[in-house]
């Protein structure tokens, strides 16, 4: 009987940073050959979505290897570990608290703010920073600044592509929660990772670890030929936003985490999992010690 090829779900989401990264894995620019017993490469089966539908397949445990927000990782770490490569960390790359007009502490501090999902890294940055004790509601990232344009929500946590264009709706920065973070913990601000279920074989695991940063090594490399790819799946189309938004959210820490990398994680996940009253994992978060 012939070895079987190796199959594996992948959830990232459409913005350009994943698909930056992910863009040669996916067009078999970048192969991973499959370790025994199977044979040929590692095919991966993509699900583009929203990272809260992501994060929320993640706990449900639907995926093999997926991107989630930093602020899900709580709630899904007996089941996954994380990977050194794929991340979204770094320095200037926080959240946007924005509004339509300029607001005081404690107007804030009773305001509805729409956010892009409680389980992303935004809210839980809301938590951790304690100034915001009103009403919350969850609405799609894209809706966020058109929502608070209408007065439907007093402020609004804005990710992505939001941090580019936020003004051309009318809105005016009240906080940047990267900041925030910097200044409190003096540490780069994680707000994404790459996780694989930790019953996949350690082999297996090692080999996708190494395929995304090497998927990233070729976009640097040759960033002209991932162009079109991200355009297809981008919610913004303006090139020069795009090209912002890959510089902003790609760093050096996305090819590898690095010992900073993984302290800002452990840092921001520790306190994520306090929040919610649940034990740190005793295997850790990271492959490959987290490995089965």
């Amino acid at each position: 009987m012939s070895a079987q090829e190796l199959v594996l779900s992948l959830g990232l989401s459409p913005c350009p940073n994943d698909t930056f990264i992910f863009h040669a894995l996916l067009e078999g620019l970048v192969r991973v050959p499959a370790p025994a017993p199977w044979s040929g490469h590692i095919r991966f089966v993509p699900h583009f979505a929203d990272v809260e539908e992501l994060n929320a397949m993640a706990v449900a445990g639907r995926l093999d290897v997926t991107k989630l927000s930093l602020g899900a990782v709580a709630r899904i770490m007996e089941g996954y570990a994380l990977f050194s490569s794929g991340a979204a960390l770094g320095w200037g790359c926080g959240p946007l608290v924005v509004a339509e007009r300029p607001l005081t502490p404690e107007q804030l501090a009773s305001a509805r703010v729409a956010v892009p999902g409680f389980m992303t890294t935004a809210n839980l940055l809301l938590d951790l920073h304690g100034g915001f004790g009103g009403p919350r509601r969850e609405i799609l990232f894209s809706d966020i600044m058109d929502a608070v344009a209408r007065g439907e929500d007093e402020a609004g946590v804005i990710i992505h592509e939001g941090r580019f264009t936020y003004a051309e709706h009318g809105l005016v920065k009240i906080l940047d929660l990267g900041e925030w973070w910097e200044g409190a913990f003096h540490l780069p601000l994680p707000l994404g990772a790459i996780a694989g279920k930790r019953n996949l074989p350690l082999a297996v695991g090692l080999a996708v670890e190494a395929a995304i940063a090497e998927s990233l090594r070729h976009a640097w490399a040759h960033p002209e030929v991932s162009r079109a790819f991200i355009r297809a799946h981008a919610q913004e189309l303006d090139d020069a936003v795009t090209s912002a938004h890959i510089e902003t959210f790609v760093t050096a820490y996305s090819e590898d985490l690095g010992p900073a990398g993984r302290e800002a994680i452990t840092t921001l996940v520790r306190r994520s999992a306090k929040l919610l009253g649940v034990p740190m994992p005793a295997a850790g978060l990271f492959w490959p010690e987290a490995a089965a």
